[in-house]
């Protein structure tokens, strides 16, 4: 009689083997969707440059927006006081 190989085992040493096979399939899908949006990202930044933008300010300005204004004042805050203190 041959082993049907298809055919897991419920727990294979305590570990429910279907429902680990389905977050590890999950994690590789969206590990995937992750590499495709991650393309696209770079797509759309090389197209900004060669419209003439500046991809490290827009990088900085995407940045900036995830952040919350009040830690955006406070940091620009401190950046003006310590230009002023280099005399920039």
């Amino acid at each position: 009689m041959a082993l049907d190989t298809t055919e897991t085992k419920p727990e294979t040493g305590g570990i429910a083997a279907d429902r680990l096979r389905t977050i590890v399939d999950r994690i590789e899908r969206l590990e995937e969707e992750r590499k495709a949006l991650g393309n696209d990202i770079k797509d759309i930044y090389s197209e900004a440059k060669s419209a003439g933008f500046d991809v490290k300010v827009l990088r900085q300005l995407i940045r900036i927006r995830k952040q919350e204004p009040a830690e955006v004042e406070e940091l620009e805050t401190m950046l003006d006081v310590y230009r002023r203190a280099l005399g920039m």
